[in-house]
């Protein structure tokens, strides 16, 4: 499988930065030769083409097929923003705007493996570009890259390596034959039941930070709007929000990972071969909510990643993922007689024949059903529900300490991560 292994970068930041700045220069020579090609002759030039036309330009300092991705970055973003078109998002915008910093990208045929170190190779008569392999990738043969990119990590104000691994490890699938709804939720990641069990994902924090995360911007672009567009202090306060944004987004993608873990490691001890997840691709379109709602479901609620981290997450274990499963009022169908009402709170009571139970579970039980049956309320949901949290809390003990990963101490202790619900 293709994995993407982050590490430090010693290289001075000036080298960095003129290699950054050198795969920007040619990507804004890709675009602007483009467009004033288009705008002068009319004619849409093809990759091929363009990659030509920024060729003539004169030499680069970077390796001819680095040069190549920053040339084909261009002609990506054009695919994209054709494709976006296409499907209804009529704003979407071709790229325009020329980039003066841009990821350098070394593809396999740029990189050597030397005396336990990765040399990326330059322009002729340039010297290469030295990188240490940590000691988790330093078994891997030279083969094994795929390509390593030189990113500036935002959040960190720092460069790092992101380097590109093919393992060679197949997915076997799976022997295990259950089946698992999902939901997704804004409130709880994730809840799943198989039928005899079910799980709740509580992730609190990762709400919090959310929230916390359009609390500090509202304040930081009240405090930019109070000062002179163009200015050093307007300035100041564009770099500080940009980099809240990158830390605030690190965090969150860390919780989203830990959330999806814990989606598959139940589903691997409760031998489920098959995932149903809930379709919410399409639950805020057409629709007038409140503000905070709009908000919620609109920023706040990261459906997307989450259902690609389970997916290659499952892979990884065998585990088929089916996200086609339609969501509509699975959370508001009562499982034991069908009857349909929009509960409030975290606890859905029937009216009509007095069935109780939690909100989220009932909804990955008509999943379920749904998946099964082809419809809701053929599958009763557990009476007793798990509720998992994907990590640990902190408890205030020295980073020095013994203390083992939090990651690992929820996945080998689930009595200390996780705690049982009385039934409803």
């Amino acid at each position: 499988m293709i994995r993407t292994h982050t590490f430090a970068c010693a290289l001075p930041k000036a080298d960095a930065d003129a290699l950054n700045r050198e795969s920007g220069r040619v990507y804004s020579n890709t675009l602007v030769r483009h467009y004033r090609i288009y705008r002068r002759s009319g004619h849409w030039l093809s990759p091929g083409a363009g990659e030509r036309v920024e060729d003539a330009l004169g030499p680069s300092s970077l390796h001819a097929h680095s040069r190549d991705a920053a040339q084909q970055g261009f002609y990506k973003a054009v695919k994209t923003a054709r494709a976006l078109k296409a499907a209804g998002f009529m704003d979407a915008r071709y790229p325009h705007r020329r980039k003066w910093y841009r990821t350098t990208i070394w593809k396999r045929t740029g990189i050597r493996l030397q005396s336990g170190a990765l040399v990326l190779a330059r322009a002729r008569e340039l010297a290469p570009v030295r990188v240490s392999v940590p000691s988790s990738l330093a078994h891997l043969p030279v083969t094994a890259f795929r390509e390593l990119r030189l990113v500036w990590d935002q959040a960190a104000c720092r460069y790092a390596w992101h380097a590109v691994i093919e393992d060679g490890i197949a997915p076997v699938p799976t022997t295990a034959s259950g089946v698992a709804g999902v939901d997704l939720g804004e409130v709880h990641p994730a809840a799943l039941t198989d039928g005899r069990a079910a799980a709740v994902i509580s992730c609190r924090a990762l709400r919090s930070c959310v929230q916390y995360t359009h609390k500090r911007l509202a304040a930081l672009r009240a405090k930019q709007e109070r000062r002179t567009t163009g200015s050093a202090r307007w300035k100041r306060l564009g770099r500080r929000k940009n980099r809240f944004l990158a830390q605030q987004k690190r965090r969150e993608r860390d919780l989203l990972h830990k959330a999806s873990r814990a989606v598959v490691d139940w589903a691997v001890a409760h031998q489920v071969g098959t995932l149903a997840v809930g379709n919410v691709r399409t639950v805020g379109d057409g629709k007038r909510l409140k503000k905070e709602q709009q908000q919620k479901v609109s920023s706040g609620w990261s459906h997307g990643t989450m259902r690609r981290y389970l997916g290659y997450k499952a892979e990884a274990v065998g585990i088929t993922v089916d996200d086609t499963v339609p969501e509509a009022y699975t959370s508001q169908t009562c499982p034991g007689c069908g009857a349909r009402h929009k509960p409030k709170g975290r606890v859905y009571a029937c009216r009509a024949c007095g069935f109780r139970g939690a909100r989220d579970v009932v909804g990955a039980a008509n999943i379920l059903s749904r998946f099964l049956h082809q419809q809701v309320g053929r599958v009763l949901p557990p009476p007793r529900v798990m509720y998992l949290r994907p990590f640990e809390r902190a408890s205030g003990r020295p980073r020095s300490s013994s203390r083992p990963d939090t990651a690992d101490l929820a996945r080998s202790a689930p009595s200390r991560a996780s705690r049982e619900a009385a039934p409803l």
